[in-house]
């Protein structure tokens, strides 16, 4: 099982939206970026496990735990020209795009603020991802210490 971190703007699609999705479940579609692409089409597989992390808002942080429910597949917004999502050079025969689903698994007690996760930056968070300066990717990987470091601080 690997572990992730999700990146979503809770005025565009927050934890409390995936609470309230049918079978608390969605597909985690958008991604545009090629590195954040690879981790969902190379890395990503059923059953690993995904920070949902708040960010773009007043107090960003780790918000949830969602589960992988199911592994890449090709994202379908990148062929809808009405989408915001669209690629006009993404082609359903060859996807250059893909999309996982995820399920909610735990809406935290409390948002665990990225201020929090930044006392930790030098120490025992020293290779998250996020904490470093110029990292804006959607989604990145976590390493098992890590995951289990920022749940204790719940």
């Amino acid at each position: 099982m690997k572990y992730w971190l999700l990146k979503s703007e809770p005025g565009t699609f927050g934890i409390d939206d995936l609470a309230r999705a049918r079978k608390q479940t969605t597909g985690w579609d958008g991604v545009r970026n090629f590195q954040a692409r690879n981790f969902i089409r190379d890395g990503m597989q059923k059953g690993d496990r995904a920070f949902f992390y708040h960010s773009g808002c007043e107090v960003p942080g780790v918000a949830g735990i969602v589960k992988i429910s199911r592994a890449a597949y090709p994202d379908d917004t990148a062929f809808d020209p009405a989408d915001d999502h669209y690629d006009p050079a993404s082609d359903p025969k060859n996807p250059r795009w893909f999309k996982i689903d995820v399920t909610l698994e735990k809406k935290l007690n409390r948002v665990i603020p990225l201020t929090e996760l930044r006392q930790y930056a030098s120490g025992r968070l020293k290779d998250l991802l996020i904490l470093r300066r110029g990292n804006r990717l959607s989604i990145t990987p976590v390493s098992k210490s890590d995951w289990d470091f920022i749940l204790s601080l719940e």
